[in-house]
């Protein structure tokens, strides 16, 4: 029993420090709706880069991770930091900037499937609509921010063949999909508190 006792007591002050960056907003109505209508936001965002992954296993047959691994060390793909979206001093601002990377690398992904690229650019829209929403949400919190410009080039270099751009949009998309799904752990943790 007071081993139990002794583990509650000191589980209990680490739960209370868990929420505790943003705790003074927990009952804004305001940032509540924003929370609940973005997470809607991010599934839609998941729905359609999910879309496309299967786009790219069936037209390029690049479907698992570990076939592409040794590929991948030579392509240079940018992936973010997952970490600073888990940290118990959760920023927006981490969301927020890597929607602005990876709506810049989908570029990739636009020239590689320009059969479908009402999706890519919806996708593009999408991410570029939700970064400026967070912005917007830590401007009307008073949170200081900085805009980055919007960025369409291609992010690998063009001596790379046909083959390491499809790899790279695999991996693009991949590493968009654990990024959205950690973003979305992250908004439903915030709007839970």
């Amino acid at each position: 029993v007071l081993v139990l006792l002794l583990g509650a007591l000191l589980w209990a002050p680490w739960q209370a420090l868990h929420g505790a960056p943003l705790a003074e907003l927990s009952g804004d109505q305001d940032f509540q709706l924003f929370l609940h209508k973005n997470l809607e936001f991010t599934r839609k965002i998941k729905r359609d880069v999910a879309a496309l992954q299967r786009v790219v296993c069936d037209t390029f047959q690049l479907c698992k991770e570990e076939e592409l691994l040794l590929v991948r060390q030579n392509l240079g793909i940018a992936q973010v930091p997952l970490e600073q979206c888990h940290s118990r001093a959760f920023q927006a601002v981490s969301i927020r900037d890597g929607l602005h990377t990876y709506h810049g690398s989908l570029a990739t992904v636009l020239k590689l499937l320009p059969g479908h690229a009402g999706l890519v650019e919806t996708l593009q829209l999408d991410a570029a609509n939700l970064s400026s929403n967070i912005q917007q949400q830590m401007e009307d919190l008073g949170l200081a921010t900085v805009t980055y410009p919007t960025e369409g080039q291609d992010p690998l270099p063009a001596s790379f063949s046909h083959f390491h751009h499809e790899v790279s949009g695999f991996f693009i998309l991949a590493n968009f999909q654990r990024f959205l799904e950690t973003a979305y752990r992250a908004l439903r943790h915030l709007a839970c508190l």
